[in-house]
């Protein structure tokens, strides 16, 4: 053998266990999925092998899953542009102090030290009847009996903040970080103030992170069933609780295959949007 050739495959054989172990534990079990997604459940409980479309029928005609579709779309993207407003200041902050900063990312990473769940259920003690700003306002006799907070879109989107904006805040501050700030400096000396330096200098350079910020918390926030589930009404379920029900509560894991893959394909549709006009380099630079 060549060493031209010995070269060219010594990067196959060290990415051979992680691709293995990508191949093993996820696309392995997606084709299962995919198997399932085409079988039948039966009146009996038992799932019929075959060939068949009616699930996949039932899940691209009903208005029913359209309209969850449609809504769990709408709330990641609110929840992203939300998270996109609140995170920028606060990665621009984090970029450009002095001494604390290490301080400061600290503390912005406490939150993924405790459980996901643990931190949703901890609105239902702050927003609940009995929580703490009904029993704030009620002792300050601004109401006179508890405000309705939780189990609403708005309570569902706050929480999906909560979950979301440190993974926004790390990404914009990467990309603030790589900034070379004499670039703003030389702005300012050319007669631009601090604002048309942000505007014209900083903001442009960090669209990447923001960019890479944006997608993450959107695909997440599409896919989460837990704020929800926890937080939302009936009417607020995202399509995540639809296969989440389908196979835990009714057994049906020939529908909730079919709908967890159209979940997949749909946000897989926007990631290959996102790749046509910003590239996936942009998110990577916006990552790293």
């Amino acid at each position: 053998m060549s060493i031209e050739r010995r070269e060219a495959r010594q990067p196959w054989i060290l990415l051979s266990p992680a691709l293995g172990a990508v191949a093993l534990l996820l696309f392995v079990p997606l084709m299962f999925i995919v198997v399932y997604s085409f079988w039948l459940r039966s009146a009996t409980g038992a799932d019929t092998v075959g060939f068949h479309l009616d699930n996949w029928q039932k899940a691209l005609s009903d208005p029913f899953y359209r309209y969850i579709l449609l809504n769990t779309l709408k709330i990641a993207a609110i929840t992203t542009l939300l998270c996109a407003l609140l995170g920028y200041p606060a990665a621009y902050f984090i970029a450009r102090s002095k001494g604390n900063k290490m301080i400061l990312l600290l503390l912005l990473m406490l939150p993924f030290w405790i459980s996901y769940i643990i931190r949703t259920m901890s609105w239902i003690n702050i927003l609940g009847a009995s929580g703490a700003v009904n029993t704030a306002l009620m002792s300050l006799g601004v109401i006179s009996s508890p405000i309705q907070m939780l189990y609403n879109e708005a309570a569902v989107i706050l929480g999906l903040i909560h979950f979301l904006l440190p993974f926004m805040v790390l990404n914009v501050y990467v990309s603030l970080e790589g900034i070379d700030t004499n670039l703003e400096d030389a702005a300012t000396s050319l007669g631009a103030t601090r604002w048309q330096s942000f505007l014209q200098v900083t903001l442009p350079l960090s669209l990447p992170g923001l960019a890479a910020g944006g997608l993450l918390c959107f695909v997440l926030g599409a896919g989460t069933y837990i704020t929800p589930l926890v937080l939302g009404g009936p009417r607020d379920a995202m399509f995540a609780n639809l296969v989440f029900e389908a196979i835990i509560t009714q057994l049906n894991w020939p529908l909730g295959s079919a709908l967890s893959l159209l979940l997949l394909a749909v946000l897989g549709a926007l990631v290959a949007i996102y790749n046509r006009y910003l590239g996936m380099a942009q998110l990577a630079k916006g990552l790293g």
